[in-house]
């Protein structure tokens, strides 16, 4: 769980430097027109360890802490020797993977910018969705738990619904494809994951009617 630990520990620094310099976040902020025409990529990784607020942070923060550690356990069991650094590999991925999916939507679009970890701590999410499909999650404001995969499902429903809308200072689109990337970069590495997606689906189903 060190990479976890280590995760939150150097994205609350770089965050909270931020919040007393502006500067930082003007020049390290996803802001897809001026990649498109300065060629700074680097912005895809480095808005990811960056936040608007305490609160943005927090709950970023706190979401990595609770799923993270159990994504990084299960990285350090399916694939010994390997695991802790392909945990760190997918998590930095998950920041490009998301940035890249709102600079193709949003590279014309001058007054777009975007900060914070939601896409990559998304996917962390949905990677404990493959490994678990029935974990019990729960909705904002909603004290009943909810089964992982429908949680799941309602997730990328509302994403999509919200970046189509738009014009709430939120990125969907980068909370939608980490999500996606989030489910599909394990099963990528691990085919045999699907199986199990099914098998505790099936059983999960299957309690109802004994």
């Amino acid at each position: 769980m060190i990479i976890t630990y280590l995760i939150i520990g150097i994205t609350v620094l770089i965050s909270i430097a931020a919040f007393n310099n502006s500067d930082i976040i003007y020049k390290f902020k996803h802001w897809p027109y001026v990649e498109a025409r300065r060629g700074e990529y680097f912005r895809w990784l480095s808005s990811g360890f960056l936040h608007g607020d305490y609160m943005h942070l927090l709950f970023n923060m706190i979401t990595l802490y609770f799923f993270g550690r159990s994504v990084e356990m299960w990285f350090e069991v399916l694939f010994p020797e390997v695991g802790v650094a392909l945990y760190l590999v997918f998590y930095l991925i998950a920041i490009v993977a998301a940035s890249l999916a709102t600079f193709y939507k949003y590279k014309d679009t001058q007054h777009f910018a975007s900060i914070g970890a939601s896409g990559a701590v998304s996917a962390v999410l949905f990677a404990a969705i493959l490994i678990q499909p029935t974990l019990s999650l729960y909705l904002m404001f909603i004290p009943i738990p909810i089964p992982g995969f429908i949680y799941g499902i309602f997730y990328l429903w509302y994403s999509s619904r919200a970046a189509d809308r738009g014009g709430d200072g939120i990125d969907h689109v980068a909370h939608f494809y980490g999500a996606v990337f989030g489910f599909l970069f394990p099963l990528v590495l691990k085919p045999v994951l699907f199986l199990s997606f099914i098998g505790q689906l099936g059983e999960w189903f299957s309690s109802f009617g004994s």
